[in-house]
């Protein structure tokens, strides 16, 4: 007997729309999988690519990212440097071995908790159907990580 592989997906998400939408679909009672961890922001702009590519060198297997609808942002048209930032690492991922499906961009305005729930879902078979990314492993095997922490030391030096 087999056991499933279960993903772990990290959500970074707007405080003022997606984050709230994800409290909804909990006072609503609207269930999604458990395998996702929230990662409240002011907003989607003020995600750093560096935080997505920690996620997956850290152990997620998909990541995330929720934030107002375009035109809609509290922060006039901060989700659109969100969209940019969103597809430059979808690309630089995809060149560093990472399947560009691992990540994913999702607007959800506060009052859409069920479609948040959804696309929560959909992400985790989505994910699941990938199998796991070991991507930090993989890096250890390669040597990656040496050479990471080696210029990490050099610029604080």
């Amino acid at each position: 007997m087999s056991e499933q592989f279960e993903p772990i997906l990290v959500g970074f998400t707007c405080n003022w729309c997606s984050y709230r939408a994800a409290d909804l679909a909990g006072t609503a009672r609207v269930k999604y999988p458990p395998n996702i961890r929230l990662v409240r922001l002011m907003c989607s702009g003020r995600l750093d690519p560096a935080f997505v590519i920690k996620a997956f060198a850290e152990g997620a297997d998909g990541v995330l990212i929720t934030g107002c609808h375009p035109g809609e942002c509290h922060y006039l048209e901060q989700n659109y440097k969100a969209l940019r930032r969103y597809l430059l690492l979808r690309r630089t991922l995809e060149q560093m071995g990472v399947e560009p499906e691992r990540l994913k961009l999702v607007w959800a305005s506060a009052a859409e908790g069920v479609k948040l729930a959804h696309e929560i879902s959909t992400m985790v078979e989505e994910v699941r159907a990938l199998g796991p990314l070991d991507w930090p492993r993989w890096w250890n095997e390669n040597g990656f990580h040496a050479v990471v922490e080696e210029q990490a030391q050099e610029v604080t030096a």
